[in-house]
């Protein structure tokens, strides 16, 4: 719901209830859910006791289930577009801020870009976060592959107008670093843009094996952990890197 944050939270809670009915351990809204994505706005920029965070780790706490949510974080000097994650008893486990502002609109100039990755586990899957732009710049996936992470979720506000891209771009991050990428789209239109859902997961070979439609829609995917090992063991990809040949490439010393 536009600028609602109170109304998103409560119009939440029927999908989570689906969701532990479906066996999930987790749940994860699109980008900025619970106002809806805007690169300019200060509206609803909170600290982490705010009202919003607190309705996720209501959420987590109420229903049982771990819960990724994103939303304007007040930053040193601006407002950062984070994430933020509560496991199934409301404790804060994790937390990404946006590395890649998307510069097109100027989200760099009322967005302070984060530093740092967000890694976190859950029943022996290690998971890391990406939010929307991030999709098109493969380092953070090559280093939480590296790192071992199994999935990388990915919220986001990806318009309709570019939507050929996003499968494009999930699938390529899948296969590219054999992990499973899962892509939670925003749907409607807004003051800002029209989105048509299409939310997406692939597998470490980067195949599709969850689509959503064009509408608001709870989809499950199921993360095998081997299945990301065995993918690894088959194409030994990340061992078979050449980090200092590149390096050399680029020009470093």
């Amino acid at each position: 719901m536009w600028e609602n944050p109170a109304a998103s939270l409560e119009k939440a809670e029927p999908y989570v209830q689906a969701a532990i009915e479906r066996g999930a351990t987790l749940i994860c809204f699109p980008e900025q859910f619970a106002t809806g994505w805007d690169p300019v706005s200060a509206a609803s920029v909170q600290d982490r006791t705010g009202p919003i965070v607190s309705g996720f780790r209501h959420l987590a706490r109420e229903f049982g289930i771990a819960v990724l949510g994103s939303f304007r974080e007040q930053g040193r000097a601006r407002p950062r577009n984070s994430c933020i994650v509560f496991d199934r008893n409301g404790e804060e486990i994790a937390s990404y801020a946006k590395c890649h502002l998307f510069s097109p609109a100027h989200e760099e100039d009322h967005y302070e870009p984060g530093q740092d990755l967000g890694i976190f586990s859950l029943e022996g899957i290690s998971c890391g976060i990406a939010i929307c732009y991030d999709l098109r710049f493969a380092d953070i996936f090559r280093i939480s592959a590296e790192r071992g992470v199994h999935a990388i979720l990915v919220p986001a506000a990806w318009p309709a107008s570019r939507i050929g891209n996003w499968e494009l771009f999930i699938r390529a991050r899948a296969l590219d670093h054999q992990l499973y990428v899962i892509g939670v789209n925003t749907t409607g239109i807004t003051p800002v843009d029209s989105y048509c859902g299409t939310s997406v997961a692939a597998d470490p070979w980067g195949t599709v094996i969850a689509r959503a439609g064009t509408g608001e829609e709870l989809f499950i995917v199921e993360v095998d952990r081997e299945n990301v090992l065995n993918a690894r063991e088959a194409l030994p990809v990340i061992r078979d890197r050449r980090p200092e040949v590149y390096s050399r490439m680029s020009g470093d010393r």
